[in-house]
Formats: C-alpha cells, structure tokens, sequence
C-alpha cells in the first residue's frame, strides 16, 4: 500500500486517504450536499477538482452557494463564451467592461451589427460544447514562452502585463483557440456550465449568471440605466486618455508620467463634482437637503466636503447633520436574523425624530440635534440647537440617503440625491475585468489600518456583513439618485498597493480568509508601485487621502 495522508473535510471529518489522490475522486463518499461540486478549497486556497492531495491538509467542496464556487463558475462561462466567439469571428474582438445585474457587459466588435438573434447563435454555440463536455487544459511554462504565445495571437496587453511580472513561470488555460493567464481556478470541463444567457444591453451584450439563490434560473435584469450611463462616460474617459488596462498603466509609471495623470483625473473629479454644485444651485429654493449614500469606502465623506465648498462657492450656506446622532439606544436596536444588533438597518435611526426635525428646519424652525455617546450606546442628555436661513441648505451622508423612508416627510422637490461609488473602468486586459468590490475592500483596509490600527484580517471577517448591508440597505436605492459620482481614481492602485501588501502578507495560511488575502495579493502583483515622490503630488483634498491618511480634510 502506498503512504496515507489526512484530509479534514468540511471540518467535520478526518480521512485517510493515498497521497496523491486527485480531489474529485472524494466527492463520491464524503460530499453530502446536494448542489454540484465546481472545485476546492484546500488549505484556505482555491483549487481545481483535480488538484493533486500531497500532504495532510483541509479540504472543503465548493458549490455555487458559495463565493467562491460562483467565482470559479463565472471565470469558466466567460472562458468558454470569449472561446466561441473567437472561434466564430476570428476577426472580432470582444471587450469586458464591468458587472451589471449579475452578470458581466461586454461590447463585440465584429463587421455585422449585434442583435439578439446574433447572440442567440452564440449561445446555441456555446451549448453545443457544453454538451461535448470537453476539458479546459490547465499547463505550465515558463514566462519568456508565455510572452512568445501571447505575441503569436496578438495580446500586445497580456505581453506587457507578463513584461513587468516579476515571475519565472506562468499557469494558463486553453480552450480551443483560446489561451489566457490562470486567473483563478475553472471547472473540469464544460459539462458543468448549464444555466447562463446571453441578452442584448443597449450597443453591447450581457453574459448572465444564474441567480444566486437559484442555479437553475436566471436572474431578472433591475433596471440600471443610470449606473450603466455612469460607467459608459468613466469609460469613454479611459479610452480618450488611452487609459483603459493594467499594462498601459504600468507602462505609464515606467515613463515617469503617473504625475500628469494624478493631475488630470483630479481635475475630472474637480469638474464633476462642479457640475454637481451647479445643479443644486439651479434648483435653489426648492433643493433644501443634500442626500449622499453609496456602499462602503466610497469615499462619501471627503465627497461631502468637497461638494460643501463648492457649494460656498456659489453662494450657499451648507450646513451638515450627521445621521450618527440619530441613533436610537442600543437597547431600542433592530436585530439580524442571528440575533445580533443590526447596526444598518434604518431603523436603528430615530426615523421620527430626523423627520420631524428636518421639517421644522424647513420652515426656519429652531430644533435641538441629539448626541449620541457610542462608548454606552445611549444618546445623550445635552443636544445643541440648530436653525438655518433660506439660503441655508442641510447635507445628511449615511448609507440610507436614498431610502425614501429615511426622509419620508420631507417633499421630494426639497431632496437632491446622490450616489457615490468607486465604478472602477481600468481592466487587467480585454477579457479579465477588475472588481469594483475588491477595490472598496482594499480602500478600507487600508483606510482601517491607518485610522484605527485594525489588522487586515479584521477588516476581511468583516466585509460578508458590510456586504450584506450594501445589498439590503444601498443598491436598491441606487437609480432613485438625480445624479451618480464616480469616485474611483486610475492610479489608486499602485499608491494603494504600498500600504496593502505588507498588511495582507500578515494573513496567516490558516485563517479563514487566507483564501481572499492571497487572491488580492495576486491582483496587486499585476501593478507597478507608485514611488513616494508620486504619493507626495496627491493633493491634499483627493478623495484617495480619506484612505492613505494625508488629507487636509479633518474627520
């Protein structure tokens, strides 16, 4: 017999299997769930349902209820569809914008126009091979063989991209005519992908992934006409400054020209939020309250000042509410379905109180604003007393400014609503998009580690909740703003990546969320750091500062 290994399996159970038994091989005996397996977590890293088991370790099957089995889901359908397509129209070129309604937005450039009974021949393509049920092919070589292939089939991005990794050998995928760097694990074969569509978006295409509380269906599109016009000028930005993929940012920092960038996404942010200013004023004595809400590290709060002297500027006299002392006591907080307080709920806001006092500040009332004491939960005895003029206006920030229960009382025309969010447009390349997500997780770890002293893995075991907030208490709301902002900055990352790698190195290789630490690490790896000459010409009321801890704003 050969030598045995111990594998501990979902926590629960220990076995002894042959070292070197492939993972799959134990879904058979040990699995007991019901959904299929898409692959692996062994040791807290994502692996394929082939990975060979060497050592003694812990192995957990992913399925789709999971993120991570979804990532591995999502990564093999949209290897497969840009395999058909380049298969299909050898000449097109496909492009990956950003996520819209649990799925992916692409644009195809081929020499027909694109419709829905186009898209559907794509799709019948793509289910011909996943009843074929052919393997993706998962192999090695080395960096300078990977940078010849690529330049065979005409990545010019990828080749720049794998120029500045500092790596001898390169982990790559193929289907078909298609090769691409293993940016995560894939499923076996094709057979696995059963439920996605492919619908026509406005000039480009959505690839749609089945709903996440049920594989089997897909889930309806909400509307997101707003959001998508946002990403769509973002976009339309990137390409005119050339701008649009990590290697051209490298390349960009390698010519020493980072600095006139930082200066002109500035600038951009500077007229944008402008533009903002101009429209509350073109609603004055009717727009009397400023509502800004977006999910987390959006940057909301430096956003809030920024627009407040703008808004001086033109003549106005903001004044700020902090819903924070709007909170009712601990006691009188709303619990999640654990029991535990939910913090994020809006009604863990004296929703009474805010209306009534936001009406009679209307009406040139004199109201007293609560405190509140977080060390004990409780609001405070003493309140100071607030009255504002006509040309006074109240800015309120807080994840619930678009919920219209929040201001219930309050007349829509005496709202002007806005929503801020970090909509990423750079890509690693034309098929590998960047996740909005990821990019908000890295901004508040950094921005914890600087202004709190929390470890990263804190900020991580965190982030499911924070998360589950956003879902519930932000996005709903997000096309009933009058106008979005995109707070993300191009070059972000390379200044980001100083304070987040050591911060993610300290992750242990047994924690939970190793799995995350490590995949975000690798994702930093594709950028070139800014050096701290470069970090010194972020001005000082940059969004970014709110997270690198450098502003003039006080918080």
């Amino acid at each position: 017999m050969g030598e045995k290994i111990k594998v501990l399996i979902e926590e629960k159970k220990t076995i002894e299997v042959e070292k070197g038994c492939i993972a799959k091989d134990l879904i058979e005996k040990f699995y007991l769930g019901k959904e299929k397996v898409l692959g692996v977590n062994v040791d807290n890293k994502s692996r394929t349902l082939d990975f060979e088991l060497t050592k003694d370790c812990k192995l957990k099957f992913l399925t789709y209820e999971s993120s991570e089995g979804r990532a591995v889901y999502r990564k093999s359908i949209k290897f497969l569809l840009i395999s058909v397509i380049k298969d299909m129209y050898r000449n097109g070129r496909l492009e990956i914008h950003h996520s819209l309604s649990n799925g992916y937005y692409f644009d195809l450039h081929i020499d027909i126009p694109l419709n829905q009974e186009l898209l559907n021949e794509i799709k019948e393509k793509m289910k011909e091979e996943i009843k074929k049920d052919k393997v993706f092919e998962r192999f090695e070589v080395t960096k300078s063989e990977a940078i010849k292939l690529f330049k065979k089939e005409g990545y010019p991005d990828k080749v720049r991209l794998l120029e500045n990794a500092n790596i001898e050998d390169v982990a790559l995928y193929k289907y078909g005519r298609y090769t691409d760097i293993n940016y995560g694990p894939l499923v076996p074969s094709t057979g696995y992908l059963e439920v996605f569509d492919l619908l026509k978006y406005q000039h480009g295409f959505r690839l749609c992934f089945p709903d996440m509380f049920n594989k089997n269906t897909i889930t309806p599109m909400s509307y997101h006409g707003k959001l998508f016009q946002i990403h769509q000028e973002s976009k339309t930005w990137t390409k005119i400054l050339n701008l649009t993929n990590v290697s051209r940012l490298n390349e960009i920092i390698n010519n020493g020209e980072l600095s006139d960038y930082i200066k002109i996404n500035e600038v951009f942010h500077e007229r944008k939020i402008t533009a903002i200013s101009n429209e509350i004023l073109n609603r004055r004595g009717e727009a009397r309250i400023i509502l800004i809400a977006g999910p987390s590290s959006s940057g909301k709060t430096t956003f809030s000042k920024r627009l407040k002297i703008h808004l001086q500027v033109n003549g106005l006299s903001p004044v700020t509410i902090s819903l924070d002392d709007y909170f009712v006591n601990r006691e009188d907080n709303p619990r999640d379905e654990e029991g535990n307080y939910d913090f994020e709920s809006i009604y863990s806001l004296d929703l009474n109180l805010l209306n009534k006092h936001m009406v009679a500040l209307l009406k040139g009332e004199e109201v007293n604003i609560p405190r509140f004491d977080f060390t004990v939960g409780k609001r405070h005895k003493k309140s100071y007393p607030m009255r504002i003029s006509d040309n006074q206006i109240i800015i309120i920030e807080g994840i619930h400014g678009l919920n219209e229960e929040l201001t219930r009382d309050i007349p829509a025309k005496n709202k002007f609503k806005i929503y801020i969010s970090p909509l990423t447009q750079l890509c690693i390349d034309d098929y590998n998009r960047i996740s909005t997500t990821d990019c908000r997780l890295i901004r508040r770890m950094v921005r914890d580690h600087q202004f709190r002293s929390y470890p990263a893995i804190e900020t991580l075991n965190r982030w499911y909740s924070v998360r589950r907030g956003e879902e519930r208490n932000i996005f709903p709301f997000q096309e009933s703003a009058d106008v979005m902002f995109n707070s993300s900055l191009f070059y972000e990352l390379p200044v980001l990546k100083h304070y987040a790698e050591p911060l993610l190195k300290d992750i242990k290789r047994d924690e939970k969320m190793f799995v995350k630490a490590d995949s975000l690490l690798k994702f930093l790896s594709l950028f070139k750091p800014a050096g701290e000459d470069i970090v010194k010409e972020i001005p000082p009321t940059s969004l970014l500062q709110e997270f690198i801890g450098n502003s003039s704003f006080k918080y």
